[in-house]
């Protein structure tokens, strides 16, 4: 599956290797899954840590360096989809617009503003539901 990680689920990852976020994220980037991040991803988690964890700066750049070893790294378009009028929060419209531009089968994330968007495709799903989400092999 192609997951799309969001920008909170990796804040949490990049602060602790314990817990729930960090276990999706490590799933969401191993095979068979195929973890995504968008350029809106990385410009909020530069921006948010310079706000609120300045003395983490370094650690959020070795995570970042590791992180993009294995991440797929998408563009953030810029031309609006149909489907992000359902987002209320307009800084989180791109991100749902990278997702749906790299054909994310699946946005990893704990933002209400998306858990609540009736959003189907890609199917929107919490560090918990994701650790959990078993995808049907098919059978013969």
């Amino acid at each position: 599956m192609r997951v799309l990680i969001d920008t909170n689920v990796l804040i949490s990852a990049a602060l602790s290797a314990n817990g729930t976020p960090y276990r999706a994220y490590v799933k969401a980037a191993s095979y068979p899954n195929h973890g995504l991040i968008c350029e809106q991803n990385v410009d909020e988690l530069r921006r948010i840590f310079n706000k609120k964890f300045p003395h983490k700066l370094t650690a959020l750049d070795k995570f970042l360096s590791i992180a993009l070893l294995t991440l797929e790294l998408v563009p953030t378009p810029t031309e609006e989809s149909v489907a992000e009028a359902q987002i209320r929060d307009l800084n989180d419209r791109p991100i749902l617009r990278a997702a749906i531009k790299a054909k994310a089968d699946v946005l990893l994330t704990g933002d209400k503003d998306f858990l609540e968007s009736g959003i189907k495709n890609p199917a929107i799903m919490t560090p918990a539901e994701f650790l959990n989400f078993q995808k049907s092999e098919p059978s013969f």
